[in-house]
């Protein structure tokens, strides 16, 4: 008996052993920390407080010739913490384990870069993508122009308009690269994240739910960005745990920041242009499963030029201290068996 105990007992610790999380954490930060006071020591802090596994980072720029993944993987090592990197431009990505290999994915009007580590005894690829700006496209419903910003005579909701703006951008020629990229990770039996700011909305967020709130003005959206990673198989980790747009939108811009001025942080200061554009995709495996999401940043957004705290059912990760951002970032954890 005492053996058969023993026994036991040594395969729950190995079956407790075998899994392991895998934390993920997509940010943008906002021209590397600059626009804010404090801001890069904060991005440092942020990252340092959450301790993500992996980093997906939006707006790196590498100024003054610096490179900036180099730069805050130095600045996280002082504080204890061992990050690793590669040099990238647009976005970026920091993997607390080893790089195997890495790539350029996309490089236009937005970036698409690619990382393979590996963690829990499996490969994992990591992809961060900060897409195209430009043709912001949910902005037409809600009376204003996506390339000049400028305020409309009154909102767009003409669907093929609508559409026709959003595939002006590059947004959907970066997401078909990556598309094929991920078709070899597939049949390498890969992990497959990808995180990033989309700079577009997801069709799970403009449904016949949502269409009469946040100034859609009746429009309900298939995005051009989301519609093609589900269509291959992909999951938004933050929808799979809330699938409910209404009672948690999950706002991601504009972040209510309060070291800046609202002008700073409203685009199209008449309407309410909250958005949820920062996402964490994964592709689904039998031994991979989302146990938490969170939205990280500030519980309030700004709302037709006003700060206003949020009041979906979204559990914040709200800052210890500055918030280096205009956006808020979104923190997925998985459990990997």
């Amino acid at each position: 008996m005492k053996l058969l105990a023993s026994l036991s007992i040594l395969l729950l610790t190995l079956a407790a052993t075998a899994q392991q999380k895998l934390a993920v954490l997509q940010l943008n930060i906002w021209q590397e920390g600059t626009i804010v006071p404090g801001g890069y020591e904060a991005i440092v802090s942020t990252i340092d407080r959450l301790r993500p596994d992996v980093v997906t980072l939006s707006e790196v720029r590498n100024y003054n010739n610096t490179r900036f993944c180099d730069r805050i993987v130095a600045s996280l090592a002082a504080r204890g913490k061992r990050y690793y990197s590669f040099f990238s431009n647009g976005a970026g990505i920091l993997s607390s384990t080893p790089i195997t290999d890495s790539s350029t994915i996309y490089a236009g009007k937005g970036e698409i870069y690619k990382l393979v580590t590996n963690a829990g005894g499996r490969e994992i690829a990591v992809y961060s993508a900060h897409l195209d700006y430009q043709h912001y496209a949910v902005y037409l419903p809600r009376g204003y122009d996506g390339v000049t910003w400028k305020k409309l005579p009154a909102p767009v909701t003409n669907m093929d308009t609508i559409m026709e703006a959003n595939l002006a951008s590059e947004r959907d020629e970066a997401i078909a690269a990556f598309l094929r990229a991920a078709e070899a990770d597939k049949q390498q039996g890969r992990i497959i994240i990808l995180g990033g700011d989309f700079n577009e909305a997801s069709h799970l967020d403009w449904t016949a739910a949502t269409s009469q709130l946040f100034d859609h003005h009746g429009v309900t959206a298939n995005w051009t960005c989301s519609a093609m990673l589900y269509q291959q198989g992909f999951k938004d980790s933050f929808r799979e745990l809330y699938p409910n747009p209404v009672t948690h939108p999950g706002f991601t811009f504009p972040a209510d920041n309060t070291a800046v001025p609202v002008s700073k942080l409203a685009w199209a200061p008449d309407a309410d242009e909250r958005e949820r554009i920062d996402f964490i995709y994964y592709y689904p495996d039998k031994k991979l499963n989302v146990l938490k999401s969170n939205v990280v940043g500030p519980a309030g957004s700004i709302i037709r030029n006003r700060r206003e705290k949020e009041s979906g059912k979204e559990v914040f990760v709200t800052p210890a201290g500055i918030w280096p951002t205009d956006h808020k970032g979104v923190m997925t954890v998985f459990r990997l068996q």
